[in-house]
């Protein structure tokens, strides 16, 4: 595969007014990204083009004419786009340290928005995050999600016990004042705690609230395996009931025994979709996944009231039989097709990269032996390899399916974190677009910006056209 390589990202932040370049007369421009092929963010193809900049905005797409001064360059054979949206990013905390708030492992792929609050975790007063991110600045955009998941434990707690009224409507105080101070929606995480013990109608309750302010309601669904249907199922009456707009997360069909499903999946979006529902997705462009062991491998009853109420049960003369059994049983389920890799683990970093299996043989130990000693020392990170590549190729198609990476800001280390952290956009566009030709470039490169945008309602950026922020990506095709 030939590397896809970043030449410029512009990025640029703020809002701005059009000044048409009428009748033929040169323009004034402080940029102009002159002789390359641009795609503008939708599906149209490539045109040659230039694209003049002025303020921070683009001010003109053509063949132009342009007064002197402009700095001029030359992006002949390169490809000229939106910059990219995003929209699955767990950079909520390090986009706040001083270390990796620059974000550069985004910005080099291309990104210059990311939405953060993904699968119901980040923080829940978006005023105060925000105003973090003004005063000690950032190396993109960033859109958040107000995180159901943080949102219940703030109120309720992390116990697998019901919502009260006293609690629904506290929760609901909080999420009109997450979208008052300028959330675009709201997100959940059905298989993490306590996201998972939420019902289905205390979520439609508070997306009520996210609804009335125009925000989406973007799920990590409750079971991305056998249940798969079921979850969009649940994602689509919560659509329903709150009048939000849907969009399921990382799209996929996760696990062996779930393999072949994701048709059925998508048949149940495009019945929604024309029946006049609002319900979108997004997709990393790998057959891997990435969480927490104890998300993968621990039954949802025994992570409730969080990690010393698990240890606790793990210790349990009742309870710690059933743990291990329910652990032997889902490493046994993905067998050799869908092993986990250990992506970090501070108490021993050389098992870091290796899969339970491999580690276990090496020990000369079980594999559910592995994984209890992680989870006593604090647990681990894993990558999970659970889905078959048909179905990515075939989800990455559809018009309705973004791509975003589920990655988060990070500097290189001794880790093996997953590689969407790095490669999500370039492999969807080097390798799936432009070298195996699984998908036009122009769709590729719409669903990292225009389609994005629209799934926002962003009005401001995710196409190159006059009245746009000038975020922009030049890249070489080769």
């Amino acid at each position: 595969m030939k590397h896809f390589k970043i030449l410029c990202v512009v990025h640029f932040c703020g809002l701005f007014c059009f000044a048409p370049n009428a009748w033929g007369q040169a323009i004034e421009a402080d940029w102009v990204l002159k002789g390359g092929t641009v795609y503008d963010g939708s599906d149209a193809e490539g045109k040659l083009a230039d694209v003049a900049i002025k303020g921070g905005k683009i001010v003109a797409v053509g063949k132009l004419e342009v007064k002197p001064g402009a700095q001029t360059v030359d992006c002949q054979g390169l490809v000229v786009c939106p910059g990219f949206i995003d929209l699955h990013n767990h950079s909520d905390r390090p986009i706040l340290d001083v270390e990796t708030r620059a974000n550069v492992n985004f910005l080099t792929q291309g990104c210059t928005t990311v939405v953060t609050g993904n699968c119901g975790f980040g923080p829940v007063d978006v005023g105060e995050y925000f105003k973090k991110l003004d005063q000690q600045g950032c190396g993109t955009n960033v859109i958040h999600l107000l995180p159901q998941g943080s949102l219940r434990q703030q109120v309720v707690g992390s116990a697998d016990e019901p919502a009260t009224e006293v609690h629904l409507q506290k929760m609901k105080q909080l999420a009109e004042q997450a979208m008052q101070d300028g959330a675009y929606g709201m997100s959940t995480g059905l298989i993490y705690v306590p996201g998972t013990y939420s019902t289905t109608e205390e979520i439609a309750e508070i997306a009520k609230v996210v609804a009335q302010y125009g925000g989406i309601y973007a799920s990590h669904i409750r079971n991305e395996n056998t249940k798969l249907l079921e979850a969009i199922n649940e994602a689509l009456e919560i659509g329903k009931l709150s009048g939000a707009a849907v969009h399921v997360s990382h799209f996929k069909a996760s696990g062996v025994e779930a393999w072949g499903s994701l048709k059925a999946a998508v048949s149940l979006i495009e019945k929604a979709r024309s029946s006049g529902q609002r319900v979108t997705a997004d997709q990393y462009p790998y057959v891997a996944s990435s969480t927490s062991l104890e998300a993968m491998l621990i039954p949802t009853w025994a992570r409730s009231g969080g990690q010393k109420a698990l240890l606790a049960r793990m210790a349990d003369e009742k309870d710690g039989p059933k743990i291990r059994t329910y652990i032997e049983r889902a490493l046994a389920v993905r067998g050799e097709k869908a092993p986990i890799r250990i992506a970090k683990y501070n108490p021993r970093p050389d098992w870091v990269g290796k899969s339970i299996s491999e580690i276990a043989t090496a020990e000369k130990r079980e594999p559910v032996e592995i994984v209890w000693e992680i989870q006593q020392q604090g647990g681990a990170s894993g990558v999970s390899f659970g889905m078959q590549e048909e179905e990515v190729r075939y989800a990455m198609q559809l018009p309705w399916v973004a791509t975003a990476s589920d990655g988060s800001a990070k500097l290189p280390g001794a880790d093996r974190p997953h590689p969407r952290n790095y490669g999500t956009f370039p492999r969807k566009i080097g390798l799936y677009s432009i070298e195996e030709k699984v998908l036009p470039l122009a769709a590729a490169i719409r669903s990292a910006s225009g389609l994005p945008a629209d799934i926002l309602h962003l009005s401001d950026r995710g196409y190159l056209r006059p009245q746009q922020a000038a975020d922009v990506v030049v890249f070489s095709p080769e």
